[in-house]
């Protein structure tokens, strides 16, 4: 059997951001809170992947050029599956530097030979995973829907490993990639 790897591609708050968002993990019935541990913002979702293609994956992120660049929360916001709220997260300023990064490292993806990502790029850390046990959003939404923190700073990508456990996935860095001007 050939060892698969569920790989992702992120930046990693850092910890005075994480502990703003751990103050907004409370209010809603049923929500399943992530832990300080999950919070990053995906660049790129790979997936399952075979060692030959994480490792080519992982020397294609390692010719990723961009430089440093600041991040800065403003609000909050949700996914829906189905017409019902699937996800809450923090949303981001829109920022060039982002921008560019999460085009650099999509191109290093495609140079792996991963498929391209089709989804549109919203860039935001989730909050919370939703469920049909969970009670209404509007109510968490209107009081953390003027979130803020101090800039972040961001210097550095990650390429994380994902393995799923019966509390919830957990996130590994395999190689942190330094962004340099």
């Amino acid at each position: 059997m050939i060892p698969m790897h569920r790989l992702f591609v992120a930046l990693r708050p850092p910890e005075f951001l994480r502990d703003v968002l751990i103050d907004t993990m409370e209010g809603l019935d049923g929500a399943r809170w992530q832990g300080d541990e999950q919070l990053h913002l995906t660049l790129r979702f790979v997936g399952e992947v075979d060692s030959p293609q994480a490792n080519d994956l992982a020397d294609a992120l390692s010719e990723v050029r961009a430089g440093p660049f600041a991040l800065q929360v403003r609000g909050v916001g949700h996914f829906a599956r189905k017409g019902r709220a699937s996800a809450l997260w923090a949303a981001f300023e829109p920022s060039e530097g982002l921008a560019i990064l999460e085009r650099r490292v999509e191109r290093a993806c495609r140079a792996a030979g991963l498929p391209p990502e089709t989804r549109k790029f919203v860039p935001h850390v989730t909050i919370a995973r939703l469920n049909a046990s969970s009670g209404p959003i509007d109510g968490w939404l209107a009081r953390h829907g003027r979130l803020t923190a101090p800039e972040w700073p961001v210097e550095r990508f990650v390429l994380y490993e994902s393995q799923l456990a019966e509390s919830g996935a957990v996130y590994t860095p395999v190689v942190q990639y330094r962004l340099v001007n």
